[in-house]
C-alpha cells in the first residue's frame, strides 16, 4: 500500500508550485489533478505515470466527491503512488479535508503538502497587499460559491464578517458578486469601501478590475471579467495604484506561439513568460538521424584529412557526439583541427567542450559565415561540413568558390512532429498575437500543418516573428506576415524585438 500525497499546486503561475510538490511529482505513479493546476506542472511527471483530470468546471465534474475518494483509495491500495495535485491550497476550500478523512477511514497512510494559496498570492500579483502597516492588519478569507441569500449550516455569517476585519478576501465568487457586495452593504460594510476583482490571477491572462462596493460588480460586468476570479475589499485596494507590477509587463496579455523544437523552445518561452506573454509551445520540428550514418563514419576515420570542420547548430554538436559514441569517440576527435561555428550559441556549445572556435561570422547566418571566411586565405583547404539533411546549399557552394574542397556530411534530418497538425488547430482556436519562426523549415513545417488541419486561409492572418532575413524571405514566399524580424539570429534579439513590437502595439 502507498501514500497520497495531498498537494497544493498553487493559484496558477506554476513556478509557484513548491519543491516539495515538484519532487512528488517526479516520482508520482499516478496524478490526479485539478481543473485550476496547471498543466505545465504536468510535465514534470514521469512519462508512464497515470494522469486522471478530476477537475470542475461551471458545475460540471469529471468524478463526484464520492467517487473521486473511492479512486485514492483503489489507486493506493494498489500500490502506487499517488499525488493528489490541488489547485492552491488543500485546506484551503479545497476539499481536501473531506479527502484526508477518507484515507484514514480507509486507513491509507497520506501526507499535505500546503501549496501557495490564491487568497494571498492573487492579490500580490495585482499588487494589493491583504495587510499593510497603518492601513490593513486583520484579513478574513470566505468563500463566494455560496449565495449570501441562502442560510444554514456553513454558510458564511455575513453579517459578522462585513466588519471583522479590514481587509476582506472572497473566493470564488464571481457568479455571486453581486449578492455578496450588497450583503456586505447591508451588514454594515460602507458602500465606498474600495473593491477589486482580479480575473485569472497569476497566469498571464490576468485582468484587475477596481472599483467600490457599490459599483464593482457593474464594472465586472461591463468589463467581461471571466472566472477563475477573487474579490477583494478593503483600503489596501487604494495601493494597486503604485505596486500594480504583473499587468505592466510589456508582453503582458501577448498570446505567443513558439514553435521551436522541444529541447530548444524552453529559453526562448522562459525569456517571453518572464516579460508577461502567454506562451503556447507546439514544436514544429523535430530531429532525427540522417538517412545514412556511413559518410560521417567515413569523415570521422578521416577527420585528419581537414582543416576545418563547421558546425552550422547546436543539435550538430549534439548529434556529433551522439553518431560518434558508437565508434567509441567523441569531441576530442576534433582537437588541432579549426572550428568555425555559425553563431554564439553554437560556439557556446562548442567551447564548453573544451574546444576552441576559430571563427563566428558577425552575421548569424550561411551568407555570414562565407563572408567571415572570405577575409581569410582559405584556397587549397579542406572544410568537413557537418548540418542538417535539408540544409540550404549556400554555405557549401560558398565555401567551393573560395576555392575550399569540401565534404558536406549530413547528420541529422529536420521532420514534422505526428501531432503538430492536430495541436496547432487546438492552439489557432483561441487568438494568437504572434507565431515564432526560427527557420525556413519552421515555416514549412507550419504551413503544412496548416494545410493538412484544414486552415490553409489561417496562413496569411498569422502574424509571425522571424528570427532573421532568411525565415523571414520563406514566410513573404508563402504569403505570410512578417510582424516582427530580430536584428542578429539570436534568442536575445529576437526577445528584444517582439518586446519592441509589443509596446508599438500599446503606444499607437
Amino acid at each position: 500500500m502507498e501514500t497520497v500525497y495531498l498537494v497544493g499546486a498553487g493559484p496558477g503561475d506554476p513556478g509557484l508550485l513548491t519543491v516539495k510538490g515538484r519532487e512528488l511529482l517526479q516520482r508520482a505513479d499516478v496524478v490526479i489533478y485539478d481543473h485550476l493546476a496547471s498543466d505545465r506542472l504536468l510535465a514534470s511527471c514521469q512519462p508512464n505515470a497515470k494522469r486522471i483530470y478530476a477537475g470542475k468546471q461551471k458545475g460540471r465534474r469529471a468524478y463526484s466527491q464520492l467517487a473521486l475518494n473511492r479512486l485514492l483509495v483503489r489507486e493506493a491500495r494498489a500500490g502506487r503512488m499517488v499525488v493528489r495535485l490541488k489547485g492552491g491550497d488543500p485546506f484551503l476550500f479545497g476539499r481536501g479535508g473531506e479527502e484526508a478523512l477518507a484515507l484514514r477511514q480507509a486507513r491509507i497512510p497520506f501526507e499535505v503538502v500546503p501549496g501557495v494559496t490564491s487568497a494571498v498570492a492573487v492579490p500580490a500579483y495585482a499588487g494589493i497587499p491583504i495587510t499593510h502597516r497603518g492601513v490593513a492588519s486583520s484579513v478574513a478569507i470566505v468563500t463566494g460559491h455560496e449565495d449570501p441569500a441562502k442560510h444554514g449550516r456553513g454558510s458564511v455569517p455575513w453579517d459578522r464578517v462585513a466588519t471583522a476585519t479590514d481587509t476582506l478576501v472572497c473566493l470564488m465568487g464571481l457568479t455571486t458578486l453581486r449578492a455578496t457586495t450588497s450583503a456586505l452593504i447591508r451588514h454594515g460594510r460602507a458602500p465606498a469601501t474600495p473593491a477589486a476583482v482580479v480575473s485569472w490571477g497569476t497566469h498571464p491572462r490576468q485582468r484587475t478590475v477596481v472599483g467600490t462596493l457599490r459599483t464593482i460588480a457593474a464594472d465586472c460586468q461591463q468589463a467581461r471579467i471571466a472566472a477563475p476570479a477573487i474579490l477583494v475589499v478593503g483600503d489596501v485596494v487604494k495601493l494597486r495604484r503604485r505596486l500594480a507590477w504583473m499587468e505592466r509587463r510589456p508582453l503582458q496579455g501577448r498570446r505567443i506561439l513558439v514553435t521551436r523544437p522541444a529541447d530548444r523552445a524552453a529559453e526562448l518561452a522562459g525569456r517571453l513568460e518572464a516579460l508577461g506573454a502567454d506562451v503556447v509551445t507546439i514544436p514544429a520540428i523535430a530531429l532525427v538521424p540522417a538517412a545514412s550514418a556511413s559518410a560521417f563514419r567515413a569523415a570521422l576515420r578521416d577527420i585528419q584529412r581537414f582543416d576545418w570542420v563547421v558546425f552550422t547548430s547546436p543539435e550538430g554538436i549534439d548529434w556529433f557526439q551522439r553518431l560518434a559514441a558508437p565508434l567509441r569517440q567523441d569531441v576530442r576527435a576534433l582537437a588541432g583541427r579549426h572550428l568555425a561555428a555559425i553563431g554564439p550559441k553554437t560556439a557556446s556549445s562548442l567551447e564548453s567542450r573544451g574546444l576552441h572556435v576559430d571563427v563566428v561570422p558577425a552575421a548569424f547566418s550561411q551568407e555570414g559565415l562565407v563572408a567571415a571566411f572570405g577575409r581569410r586565405r582559405m584556397a587549397g583547404r579542406r572544410a568537413l561540413l557537418l548540418n542538417a539533411q535539408e540544409a540550404r546549399p549556400e554555405l557549401e557552394a560558398g565555401l567551393r568558390r573560395l576555392g575550399m574542397a569540401v565534404v558536406r556530411v549530413p547528420i541529422y534530418r529536420t521532420i514534422m512532429p505526428r501531432r503538430f497538425s492536430g495541436q496547432l488547430r487546438a492552439a489557432l482556436a483561441d487568438p494568437i498575437d504572434l507565431v515564432t519562426a526560427t527557420s525556413a523549415m519552421c515555416v514549412e513545417h507550419i504551413l503544412s500543418a496548416l494545410r493538412a488541419a484544414g486552415l490553409s486561409a489561417r496562413a496569411k492572418r498569422l502574424a509571425y516573428a522571424s528570427i532573421g532575413p532568411v525565415t523571414s524571405a520563406a514566410v513573404r514566399r508563402h504569403g505570410g506576415r512578417v510582424a516582427v524580424e530580430a536584428d542578429t539570429a539570436t534568442v536575445e534579439a529576437l526577445v528584444r524585438a517582439i518586446q519592441q513590437w509589443s509596446q508599438r502595439r500599446m503606444h499607437s
